[in-house]
């Protein structure tokens, strides 16, 4: 073993299945398990499951935890008004750049559920703790460690889940996308990172392994973090620390939709995403010429001025390559720009993402 890294629950599994084993934001996860492109392909055709337990879960208890959440969140909480119902949005700086991207459940009054990315954790506990202390010290702040999470994935992960779980069907059959729902001891939430259908499971850690065998027993396959991301990237879904960061907005990053801008409420970063004009923005690139992958911080030449790919891959579903890329503002879909790949030049065409959603190729 890696000595120095954190392990989820679902370690010793990963090894018992052959997975390669690599330090992820100072998690011991799995890369893959023999094949990249098969995992990727089994989530698109059937479906896979991944362990994110190294993501955290924080419960925000307390009679104000929606005035925190409402500050402390570009996005509006108060859209949350059924039980189990979830939201996307960011979590920002007073300069408007993103700390963090997230999902918040609304569980009950007094009771939200903020599920936050591995490597900005310890940021996140720290930043919403110091917003809790100024204005709502009532509020309770628990991470739930005892928690591991399993994403099962795929156009008939729900059936599988049934299959391997039956005890979630009766309170999940009926639940909408972007909603989540408990079944005895385990949080079943239908979200995902992947552009297909799915949920994402919370159960005690430890009952992960048993969680997971039975999963893999009804032929869902464990899949890495290597086709974790070229799922993501072709359903057009941001990686913090490369599509965003701190030295970005959301209106720089395709996440303008995230931007509560209607209600009168304060929240952390509005003034000065009112008071900026972005020059930059987010747009989908494929490759047209041959000789090439696009990749990570390649120069995006544009009559407009450059710009630079912040994520880049061989989409397995397109048999192209694609990416997304920071680029000036005046650049439309339809455009064709031009990618420094090595010593060439290869055109590339602007495209608005996603590229694939739900097993369909969209641009």
């Amino acid at each position: 073993m890696t000595a120095g890294l954190q392990r989820t629950p679902l370690n010793a599994a990963h090894r018992h299945a052959g997975a390669r084993l690599v330090d992820f934001a100072g998690w011991e996860m799995p890369l893959h398990y023999g094949s990249q492109i098969e995992e990727h392909n089994a989530v698109r055709r059937d479906t896979g499951m991944f362990d994110t337990s190294h993501m955290l879960a924080i419960d925000v208890e307390g009679s104000a935890a929606s005035a925190l959440l409402r500050y402390a969140l570009a996005n509006n909480v108060d859209k949350l008004r059924d039980p189990g119902k979830a939201l996307y949005s960011c979590l920002l700086r007073e300069d408007g750049g993103i700390l963090d991207d997230l999902i918040v459940y609304f569980l009950a009054e007094g009771q939200f559920r903020v599920v936050v990315n591995a490597a900005t954790a310890d940021k996140d506990r720290a930043w919403l703790d110091a917003l809790r202390a100024r204005r709502t010290p009532e509020v309770e702040l628990k991470p739930r460690r005892d928690l591991a999470m399993i994403a099962v994935q795929g156009p008939n992960a729900r059936d599988r889940v049934w299959a391997a779980l039956p005890d979630t069907r009766n309170t999940t059959e009926s639940l909408a996308p972007f909603s989540a729902a408990s079944a005895e001891d385990m949080f079943c939430a239908r979200t995902g990172y992947t552009g297909e259908d799915g949920f994402e499971l919370l159960v005690p850690a430890a009952r992960a392994e048993e969680a997971w065998a039975k999963l893999a027993a009804k032929g869902v396959r464990p899949c890495g973090l290597a086709a974790r991301d070229t799922l993501r990237l072709e359903a057009g879904m941001n990686l913090y620390g490369q599509d965003m960061d701190e030295n970005v907005t959301p209106l720089e990053s395709g996440l303008a939709w995230t931007v509560d801008s209607e209600s009168s409420r304060d929240f952390v970063g509005k003034r000065a995403l009112g008071d900026s004009t972005p020059t930059r923005k987010l747009v989908g690139l494929v490759l047209v010429d041959r000789g090439g992958v696009l990749r990570a911080h390649q120069s995006v030449r544009t009559p407009q001025g450059d710009g630079e790919i912040t994520s880049g891959t061989f989409s397995p579903t397109m048999q192209q390559s694609i990416a997304l890329a920071r680029v000036p503002m005046d650049v439309a879909p339809g455009d064709t720009v031009e990618v420094a790949v090595r010593d060439k030049s290869l055109r590339a065409r602007v495209v608005q993402p996603p590229f694939v959603r739900h097993g369909k190729i969209l641009v």
